[in-house]
């Protein structure tokens, strides 16, 4: 009996220090895992400050018109670190329609905006999505920010979220981020995966500022919607293939092009077509000690040469 109870206790005080290793093992590994993540991160944050004396540098050269040299839209910046990588890419980050400027207004005074409900029907049929589809959906982007509870023609208020399985209200402000917008009734994954590389969340209401000198071939739409549909999809791809190597030298050249001679500008839409940048998209990836981290952000270079983050985020954009 005395050598089974000290067979019996071995086995036991084997078992222990055996869980006992594992749960130290595991720790050690999961400190080893945060310590990594959080060097990544601190490297993502480096990569971000860095994009922003860049920005102010670029700034500083020409404070009216964005210089396209050296080469910055959409170029991949690489950097080897110790046991790893760091790439940057930054992009136009107005290049896009704001839906914020289907609302005017500030804060949580906001009112309708039919020139910019307008623009964003135009959008969607240069993407060949119907035209009543697209009004009945920018309706209701609009009902979610604007300040009243009365809903537009075909729109939505709290009352139709309010009848959901999962009830919710409308915000009655800015959308913070384009993906707010799946909230909105009418709005279908296939709708907004078509609508997502064209559209932005500016915080500001203004109408969309379009840098003309940093738009690509497959943003034509965005010619398109600043024009509310008098200028086709083709008209506009040929607008943007005839700009100079160095860009248009000013706005006014841009529209007195041949592509454009069928086509006069009111006030409006000539001033949301412009030369200059304000808002930066940022995305930065690292990899190190076998660990990942995604750091997104818009950035704002303000007139007075200051560059600040507006948004941050530890997610790829959606």
């Amino acid at each position: 009996m005395a050598l089974l109870t000290v067979l019996l206790l071995v086995a036991v005080m084997a078992v222990v220090a055996v869980a006992i290793l594992d749960d130290v093992r595991f720790s050690v590994r999961r400190t080893t895992n945060v310590e990594t993540q959080a060097q990544a991160q601190w490297y993502a944050a480096g990569a971000e400050s860095l994009a922003r004396r860049q920005i102010e540098d670029l700034m500083a050269a020409d404070s009216v018109r964005t210089p396209l040299e050296p080469r910055w839209d959409g170029r991949v910046l690489s950097f080897p670190i110790e046991d790893g990588a760091i790439q940057a890419v930054v992009h136009d980050g107005q290049a896009c329609f704001n839906l914020n400027s289907l609302v005017l207004g500030q804060g949580e005074d906001l009112v309708a905006r039919p020139e910019g409900l307008a623009q964003f029907v135009a959008l969607g049929t240069a993407l060949g999505l119907p035209r009543t589809r697209m009004a009945t959906v920018g309706a209701a982007l609009t009902d979610w920010m604007d300040a009243d509870g009365d809903p537009l023609p075909g729109a939505a208020e709290d009352a139709r979220y309010a009848g959901l399985s999962v009830p919710y209200r409308t915000a009655g402000i800015m959308l913070a981020d384009v993906s707010e917008m799946r909230a909105v009734a009418g709005m279908d994954e296939g709708l907004y995966r078509r609508l997502r590389p064209y559209v932005c969340a500016l915080p500001t209401t203004r109408l969309s500022a379009i840098n003309v000198n940093t738009l690509r071939p497959d943003q034509a739409p965005l010619l398109t919607m600043l024009t509310r549909g008098a200028l086709g999809p083709a008209a506009a791809k040929t607008a943007i293939a005839a700009r100079p190597a160095t860009g248009w030298a000013s706005a006014d050249a841009f529209w007195a092009q041949p592509a454009l001679q069928d086509f006069t500008p009111d006030d409006e839409t000539r001033a949301q077509a412009t030369l200059l940048t304000r808002f930066f998209d940022l995305t930065v990836d690292v990899d190190y000690g076998g660990a990942h981290a995604v750091r997104t952000a818009l950035l704002y270079a303000a007139p007075e040469g200051s560059v600040r983050t507006v948004i941050r985020r530890w997610i790829p954009e959606e």
